[in-house]
């Protein structure tokens, strides 16, 4: 933690920010790609959350507490940068979020950077008709394999709600399989 503390005074200071700035670039970009990738599903739009999340971070680094690892508040605001670009998306485009989500899965298998089969289509297809907070306990737990009390510190929610979330998720998902 101590080693974090350092980092953290590096990035905030001017000497040295730049370069500590390119570190956490290096050492966050494909983590943080691959969270918002699960939930934007889109190649060129992950990009686009995945730079936004890092304006995000460097404009407000002077606002972490600390009160968690930088990487979980990282995370945090990924997430939620995430969330907002599909919800803004949406709205542009005179839909709901949902059916928004549903044409994007559709639109998977023209996605050269998706490598995903006829099998892993239909999954997306039904983690897109859950309830928001499922879609992202399922996706955090099932793609990203996030243990519990790592998520509940993310989302700021119980061990035992997000249990009972993916547990729905899963249920769910599975009903949708079979009669899809």
């Amino acid at each position: 933690m101590q080693d974090e503390k350092e980092f953290i005074i590096q990035l905030l200071d001017s000497k040295t920010q730049n370069v500590a700035f390119q570190k956490l670039l290096r050492n966050y970009q494909k983590p943080l790609y691959n969270i918002i990738r699960t939930i934007v599903l889109n190649h060129d739009d992950t990009d686009d959350v995945l730079q936004n999340t890092f304006i995000k971070v460097h404009q407000n680094l002077k606002n972490f507490k600390g009160d968690s690892k930088l990487f979980s508040w990282m995370y945090r605001i990924a997430i939620n940068e995430a969330i907002t670009f599909i919800n803004n998306k949406a709205k542009r485009n005179g839909t709901t979020s949902e059916a928004m989500q549903t044409k994007i899965v559709e639109n998977l298998q023209s996605d050269v950077y998706f490598d995903g089969n006829e099998i892993q289509i239909k999954l997306q297809k039904a983690i897109v008709l859950l309830p928001e907070k499922q879609q992202l306990v399922f996706k955090l737990k099932y793609f990203e394999e996030m243990k519990y009390e790592y998520m509940s510190e993310i989302l700021g929610t119980s061990v035992g709600a997000l249990k009972a979330s993916y547990h729905h998720a899963v249920k769910k998902i599975e009903e949708y399989l079979k009669t899809n």
